[in-house]
């Protein structure tokens, strides 16, 4: 049941995410949903290759270099999604970053839900 409760999370961050940024947009509740799922899809599948791929722009960047694969796996959900639309790079790591933060902000209000 916990994880029906962060998949409905995950979409509303990337609903209140989309809403805040110009340079994002998702048609709704549902796409953004959609959005969450594929990005979760992308990130197990897609993520690790390309993580072990650029290693040694990672190591010499001080892991910077990650920031980059995230933008990039936005922009890959944005490839497959219709309802979703990046207008380009720098949109999609702004679009990383906030999420990110979302989701940490949710994780934790989920977390203090479970010791009550």
């Amino acid at each position: 049941m916990n994880w029906i409760v962060k998949f409905l999370l995950s979409g509303l961050a990337v609903l209140l995410t989309a809403y805040l940024l110009p340079g994002v947009s998702v048609e709704d509740y549902w796409t953004a949903l959609l959005v969450a799922l594929v990005l979760s899809i992308v990130n197990i599948f897609v993520k690790p290759f390309l993580i072990v791929l650029t290693i040694p722009i990672t190591f010499v960047t001080l892991g910077l270099f990650l920031l980059v694969i995230n933008a990039l796996m936005i922009l890959l959900t944005d490839y497959f999604i219709d309802g979703f639309l990046v207008d380009g790079f720098w949109w999609a790591l702004l679009f990383s970053l906030i999420l990110s933060l979302f989701n940490s902000l949710f994780a934790d209000l989920t977390k203090d839900g479970q010791k009550s």
